[in-house]
């Protein structure tokens, strides 16, 4: 298997700003001045390790600018008060809205890092009151944090997973409410090997149909894109990463994945330009 290492072997993603935000999108920059969709996401928006992520792929298919607004380790918290994000959907044709994790936002248990969202920055006392056996010290992310008390008292971790699935929905209603413009919601199934096991449960984390159901009524369309068996199992090829950066990789979506989502999202949007 060949990989490209363009300079010190990573892709170049040309980073760039959209007006005063803090936040580091996937570039080169782009005229938002033209008419254009934009795309919301974590990861899996952003396309890491990826030359062609699935905005690209929709822009080259629709002939249109599809601003990728994905942005790594993303929960819905790195957008909600961001003037940048509401104002570039308001502006926008159309915009698709990545259905992201309910792990990675703060709630009544913890919080985390207002940009990197996979960060876990402090325990709420109730949540130290739910395990005071565990030194939150240990933690950095929120992954990490939810997979230790899932093995360490499944039947308290029940409380949290109540909570961020409410938190969710009430995050994503506002935000979707507070967007304006015409929205497709896009739920990118579990794209992992089938023979990863993740005791969390699929990705995106926590989500189910009885929870998206709740805030679809926010958008004009939802879009379900369940990988295939064939895209899921591709490993790491027609990715571009470094030397030490194959395990990274190996979370990503694929190449594959990313056609799948074009070929299914595509349709969609064009009916409705």
């Amino acid at each position: 298997m060949a990989f490209e290492y363009p300079g010190e072997g990573a892709l170049d993603y040309f980073p760039c700003r959209y007006g005063p935000s803090k936040l580091l999108f996937r570039g080169p920059r782009r005229d938002l001045t033209e008419p254009y969709l934009a795309a919301f996401g974590g990861g899996e928006t952003y396309g890491k390790f990826v030359e062609n992520p699935w905005p690209s792929l929709v822009e080259a298919k629709l002939g249109l600018p599809v601003i990728n607004f994905g942005y790594l380790n993303a929960g819905i918290d790195v957008f909600f008060n961001e003037p940048a994000v509401l104002g570039a959907s308001r502006r926008a044709k159309l915009t698709v809205v990545q259905l992201m994790g309910a792990h990675n936002m703060s709630n009544r248990f913890y919080s985390v890092h207002p940009r990197r969202n996979d960060r876990f920055l402090k325990a709420s006392n109730q949540l130290r009151s739910l395990f005071p056996e565990v030194d939150f010290a240990e933690f950095n992310f929120t992954r990490h944090l939810l997979s230790v008390l899932h093995e360490r008292a499944p039947e308290r971790f029940g409380a949290i997973t109540a909570e961020l699935r409410t938190a969710w929905v009430a995050r994503m209603s506002s935000f979707l409410e507070r967007m304006g413009g015409r929205k497709v919601l896009l739920w990118l199934g579990e794209y992992r090997d089938p023979s990863v096991h993740d005791p969390l449960g699929p990705e995106p984390l926590l989500l189910d149909e009885g929870l998206v159901a709740q805030i679809s009524g926010f958008a004009d369309v939802l879009v379900k894109v369940q990988p295939s068996v064939a895209a899921r199992t591709t490993g790491v090829a027609g990715m571009i990463f470094g030397p030490m950066e194959e395990l990274a990789a190996s979370t990503m979506p694929g190449p594959v994945v990313h056609r799948e989502i074009a070929e299914a999202i595509t349709p969609v949007l064009a009916r409705m330009l």
